[in-house]
């Protein structure tokens, strides 16, 4: 009898090609999870010039912006915001299927001195960034200001927008919602009465910042819940973003969908119907009144002479009196008033000369 043992081929087979898959998996893994990253054909250019800027790891089919901006490193963001950036020459790419965009963009100098970095940032949807180092050439170049000592805010919870809309909304009136959030201190002294900036904007423009300052002390270590009231213009509808920021870096995005006012269309859509029928029966009325009545009167003068030519029809008392009766031509002779039988009261007879009963008269022969 052989002491060999026989092992089955095919859990080999299992075995290697598990181990030649988890590597693959992990790889995969790794890569549609991995943050958003940018990369820049040259580290240093001029004015004038241009660079090509690659990206991976980004939503699929997404709206990205690209900036030059000062003051700002990649470990911090663009601390002045994209007022530090030069927004003129900036350029839009639209990622394709699988995260990932190639796009040329032309070197200018930021309004603020360099460190500077090519910053990319989405524009709709889910917030997303990255930055990469990039030199100016012939720019100034200054240290980054230093960050102030003490308290400092960051955003614990995501933002929410509480309140709905109402009938006057319905009919163009300014909608309006509440920015609830909440900040915690991480720095190691009181914050005072924060100020931060709200702002609004509709699909790819700049939002308009507006100042609001919080009442109130959050202690080192502690958070507060924030409540800042935001309003858009009379008629607006279609997509916003509002915008959080604070300490001159944006902390947060909430979207916001505003329905159409459809009551100012079903206003504008009476006006147009209403308004001209009042108009038709103005002016109808006013016709009615201006115009002459001489031709009228004449025709009526004839209508009962009409009327007594139709029969059937019986005119009226006064015309009846208007036309002249008919002469007769013997008018005291009328039935009741004959001579020859107002007295009889007797049947008649015959009043021959040949009746017996007839009395002669005297002379006769």
């Amino acid at each position: 009898m052989s002491g060999r043992v026989r092992i089955p081929a095919w859990p080999a087979l299992v075995a290697v090609l598990a181990l030649l898959l988890l590597p693959m998996a992990a790889v995969g893994a790794s890569a549609a999870d991995g943050q958003p990253a940018v990369k820049l054909s040259k580290s240093q250019a001029g004015t004038g010039g241009s660079i090509t800027v690659t990206g991976s790891g980004w939503r699929a089919r997404a709206l990205l912006m690209i900036l030059i901006c000062g003051q700002s490193v990649p470990s911090s963001g663009v601390t002045g915001g994209t007022n530090s950036c030069a927004n003129a020459d900036g350029r839009a790419v639209t990622t394709d299927a699988e995260g990932r965009f190639s796009r040329k963009l032309p070197v200018a100098e930021p309004p603020v001195p360099c460190p500077c970095v090519v910053h990319v940032a989405t524009v709709t949807g889910a917030k997303g960034e990255a930055d990469a180092i990039f030199q100016v050439a012939g720019h100034a170049v200054e240290p980054l200001p230093a960050e102030p000592a003490g308290g400092r805010l960051s955003v614990l919870t995501d933002t929410r927008l509480d309140g709905a809309g109402g009938l006057l909304t319905w009919f163009g009136a300014p909608p309006s919602r509440t920015l609830v959030f909440t900040v915690g201190n991480v720095g190691t002294s009181p914050v005072r009465n924060p100020v931060f900036q709200v702002g609004t904007s509709h699909g790819v423009f700049a939002p308009q910042w507006e100042e609001q300052q919080w009442r109130g002390t959050i202690q080192p270590g502690k958070k507060a819940r924030i409540e800042l009231p935001v309003e858009l213009a009379a008629g607006a509808h279609g997509g916003y973003t509002v915008s959080l920021k604070y300490g001159g870096k944006v902390m947060a995005e909430q979207p916001w969908g505003v329905g159409r006012p459809w009551g100012v269309t079903l206003f504008w859509v009476l006006v147009c119907l209403v308004v001209p029928a009042a108009l038709f029966r103005v002016g109808m009325a006013v016709v009615d009144r201006v115009r002459p009545r001489k031709a009228a009167r004449r025709r009526g003068l004839r209508l009962p002479e009409l009327a007594l030519r139709i029969p059937g029809l019986k005119p009226r008392e006064e015309a009846r009196h208007a036309l002249p009766s008919p002469p007769s031509t013997l008018p005291w002779f009328t039935p009741d008033n004959d001579p020859g039988t107002a007295g009889r009261l007797s049947a008649p007879h015959d009043d021959s000369p040949t009746s017996p009963t007839t009395p002669t008269r005297k002379g006769s022969t």
